[in-house]
């Protein structure tokens, strides 16, 4: 088993979330949201130290879908530049084919949208069993519904397919209810691997900001044979992951989460994965591999995964 306390064994995983599903192009001027532009990026950022891309799809107009041709065009793109682990997200983001407007005006993230995620040929997918709404960069909200039955739809068709979970949770209640109950459902085998997304509270409703309590009290509330990453969004970013290799977790880092290492400066993704890697560095760690990535993920090494591209 692998304790989720028992912390790494000198190897980092640095993951870089390059796109998201917010920020375009007017927003960020080094946003990649096209395939060319992600992958050429997510190399850059390999040979930085990253072994893991979390992506984002866009479509040609820079708003978001979870289109399974074009994750298949990253995927391959990127395949083709670098040894990374990719992960695809089926969270998507609240605008474009996700978006949808009900009759009585209000705004909903579509579930069939965000279904076409797990048919992009990732290594892993997200699986945010998280009902919550979603304030938008213009102020209006769009809801975030998965209910229990979704989230096992979701989980079962990831199983299907062989692609490993990432599991997503904004605070201590979705590791202790959806988390829990769809690994013991047997949807995933050790090691569990969780993204603990802290910094989002003002976006997204429940979820926790960073703090040491609260990254804390989430690690301790980890299933069993779990393994880490955090996410910290907003400015207190670099401390809040320090703290995560302190207590044994893994990191990620990118435009996606914060868009600057200098506040109202907008920093290129391979320079916040620099920035990264030296701090794993400075407290004696080491980044790890793809290939090593692989292996503390419970993936199959690259040559024996099998990837329908």
């Amino acid at each position: 088993m692998t304790s989720a306390n028992a912390g790494h064994t000198g190897k980092v995983i640095v993951t870089v979330a390059p796109t998201g599903g917010f920020l375009t192009r007017a927003d960020h001027p080094y946003v990649p949201t096209q395939p060319e532009e992600i992958a050429a990026d997510v190399a850059r950022c390999a040979a930085a130290g990253a072994s893991v891309a979390a992506l984002h799809a866009r479509r040609p107009d820079g708003q978001a879908t979870c289109d399974a041709a074009i994750y298949r065009d990253i995927n391959a793109r990127v395949r083709a530049a670098c040894d990374v682990v990719i992960n695809n997200s089926t969270g998507g983001g609240i605008n474009g084919d996700l978006l949808r407007v009900r009759p009585d005006g209000s705004r909903t993230i579509d579930w069939d949208a965000r279904m076409e995620g797990v048919d992009g040929g990732a290594d892993t997918c997200t699986l945010d069993a998280v009902t919550a709404y979603v304030s938008g960069p213009d102020g209006r909200e769009v809801l975030m519904d998965t209910p229990m039955e979704r989230a096992i739809e979701l989980a079962a068709a990831m199983f299907e397919r062989g692609i490993k979970p990432e599991w997503e949770a904004f605070g201590p209640s979705h590791l202790a209810r959806e988390v829990t109950r769809l690994t013991a459902l047997g949807f995933d085998a050790e090691p569990y691997c969780v993204n603990l997304v802290l910094g989002l509270d003002t976006t997204f409703q429940n979820a926790v900001p960073y703090t040491p309590a609260d990254l804390q009290h989430m690690v301790d509330a980890l299933p069993d044979g779990s393994m880490f990453t955090v996410t910290v969004n907003g400015p207190q970013q670099f401390r809040g992951l320090a703290h995560a290799l302190a207590l044994g977790g893994h990191i990620r880092v990118g435009i996606e989460d914060n868009p600057c290492l200098v506040p109202g400066e907008p920093a290129e993704n391979v320079r916040l994965v620099e920035r990264a890697v030296t701090l794993v560095q400075s407290l004696g760690l080491e980044p790890a591999t793809p290939d090593e990535a692989r292996r503390i993920l419970g993936l199959p090494a690259r040559e024996d995964a099998a990837h329908a591209i």
